[in-house]
């Protein structure tokens, strides 16, 4: 499925009020991702946040790992009023973040639940290495194939999700070394099917589609969702991955 940058940004923008209350697995990813990076360090000069949202990965951040100079970037502009609170002096980029350039090489590029709206991974991975210092770690998490395995099956709308070996043999021809990786399932019980969709609504992954659904196609969707499923759940499948740029 085409990636429709515009629609992102638009999706995402209006989801930001209700994000951190819905993105529990996106979370408890931030949570792990800090988690695995402190082992490798607790401290780097130069940090570049990509995707910064509302924050979510950004506080945790910054309670464990220290630098000297914090950049962050975002599709949307409004991003920057959240990462402010946890970070006063940060440096803000708003834009397509294989576009932007914050002038100098990073000691460690990291995100959160955003990797998976890359089209071409091979193609992201090269860019972000050359914004790389030499020894310099890239962190992020983002989703295999098995994530929102239900709504694929009963509406065909899914990224092109990349299996964790798949992520790990592209950014192994690209001179990275591998210094951790993880893919773990994460399931979320709703009361009801629209229940689910208003969920993926608050976290802003009805920008996988462009259409607006219309009140017959949410029907429609219910119906058949509980046709399908004996209840109404949402699968999440994270990937966790660091990579050191040699």
């Amino acid at each position: 499925m085409p990636i429709d940058i515009k629609n992102i940004k638009k999706q995402f923008e209006k989801s930001m009020n209700d994000y951190d209350k819905n993105a529990v697995v996106q979370d408890m990813m931030a949570s792990k991702l800090v988690i695995e990076l402190e082992k490798v360090s607790s401290c780097f000069d130069n940090i570049f946040e990509l995707g910064s949202g509302t924050g979510l990965l950004t506080k945790r951040l910054v309670k464990s790992i220290k630098s000297k100079n914090y950049y962050a970037n975002d599709l949307v502009e409004k991003s920057k009023l959240y990462v402010q609170k946890y970070v006063p002096n940060v440096q803000f980029i708003a834009g397509n973040a294989l576009k932007v350039k914050p002038g100098k090489k990073m000691d460690l590029i990291v995100s959160n639940a955003m990797f998976q709206w890359f089209e071409n991974f091979g193609k992201a991975v090269d860019i972000l290495k050359a914004g790389l210092n030499s020894g310099g770690i890239l962190a992020f998490s983002t989703f295999s194939p098995m994530n929102f395995k239900e709504i694929t099956s009963l509406t065909g709308l899914s990224l092109k999700y990349k299996s964790q070996d798949e992520l790990v043999e592209i950014l192994k021809i690209s001179g990275f070394e591998i210094l951790y990786c993880e893919t773990f399932y994460e399931e979320i019980s709703f009361k009801t099917p629209l229940e689910l969709l208003a969920h993926m609504k608050h976290t802003g992954v009805n920008s996988l589609s462009e259409k607006t659904w219309t009140v017959k196609k949410v029907k429609e969707f219910c119906d058949k969702y509980l046709k399908q499923y004996p209840s109404a759940k949402l699968t999440y499948s994270p990937i966790i991955i660091i990579a050191r740029y040699m």
